[in-house]
């Protein structure tokens, strides 16, 4: 707990322990089946961020049966049972209850070797920071509710939260990264300082770098921006030099949902992990750099 970590570790022996997350939350999106498509590729993320393999997953559901019909709740279980599947993840069960506002995810064990877990206290002044997904889910999301949303924004959106993180992490560990983490509620500012505090390093972002899906800046200039993006950006805002404008810190703060891997990547395996890295992470990009900390961990944005 203090180091901010992903999920919690249970040491079996020398080679194996177990990970162990749980995650729901309400519908970000219309379409019931993307929304438990999205619902589970979040709930197993935590796994892939420490560098772990899923295996199990129980079901969480909460559903206002006066309200939704069953059909509605049959589609939301299928999109999270195809990602499961996609994922090799067996749904051993679940638990569900009657509520008046509906609620979905789920609770993931996998496994780690404790010898080449992720963490975030890993982290070295030298390091490049490298992000495996564009930003601006959770601008998009709200500029749906808002009804302000392009279809092809959305699809976009849908699709990139739906894409599981396994693949990269898996490129992540065979490379040799011993820090990392995703990007979720607490947006890149809040999970970069996480990597920071817990590593005692500073980072710097240089803005140009950070994938950004298109469309979302035009809408935060807009006005399009969710109140617990704000709050992001106001608790990091004490540990943050910025030399940009307030339309890319609120996009580096922004809250995402199932957002990419957020990994600190010694120099000398950056070139190869790249490599193994893009052809499954296609808007994989190196963002900034890890530095010494010399006043206490900070983060500067270029």
């Amino acid at each position: 707990m203090s180091t901010s970590d992903d999920a919690g570790v249970f040491l079996i022996d020398g080679k194996r322990a177990l990970v162990q997350t749980a995650d729901f939350f309400t519908p970000i999106v219309d379409e019931p089946y993307d929304w438990g498509r999205i619902a589970a590729a979040n709930a197993l993320s935590d796994v892939y961020a420490m560098g772990g393999r899923p295996l199990t997953a129980l079901q969480l559901v909460v559903w206002p049966r006066a309200r939704l019909p069953l059909p509605v709740l049959a589609d939301v279980i299928l999109g999270g049972a195809d990602v499961m599947a996609e994922a090799g993840t067996t749904i051993a069960g679940g638990h569900s209850v009657d509520g008046e506002v509906p609620l979905y995810g789920f609770s993931v064990t996998g496994t780690v070797d404790p010898r080449r877990m992720t963490v975030n206290a890993a982290a070295r002044s030298g390091d490049a920071i490298v992000l495996t997904k564009p930003l601006g889910t959770g601008v998009i999301a709200t500029a749906v509710k808002q009804r302000s949303a392009t279809r092809r924004l959305r699809d976009t959106a849908v699709s990139l939260m739906a894409t599981l993180n396994g693949p990269a992490s898996v490129v992540m560990v065979e490379a040799g990264v011993r820090c990392a983490t995703d990007v979720t509620g607490y947006g890149l500012l809040g999970h970069l300082r996480e990597i920071t505090e817990a590593s005692m390093v500073s980072a710097r972002v240089e803005m140009a770098s950070v994938p950004v899906l298109d469309g979302v800046e035009k809408l935060v200039e807009a006005g399009v921006y969710p109140g617990g993006s704000m709050r992001n950006l106001d608790s990091v805002w004490p540990t943050v030099t910025s030399r940009v404008g307030e339309t890319s810190l609120k996009i580096l703060a922004d809250a995402q949902t199932s957002g990419g891997l957020l990994m600190a990547v010694p120099p000398d395996i950056l070139e190869g992990l790249l490599e193994r890295l893009v052809p499954v992470a296609p808007e994989a990009a190196v963002i900034g750099e890890f530095l010494e900390a010399k006043d206490g961990p900070g983060i500067e944005v270029l």
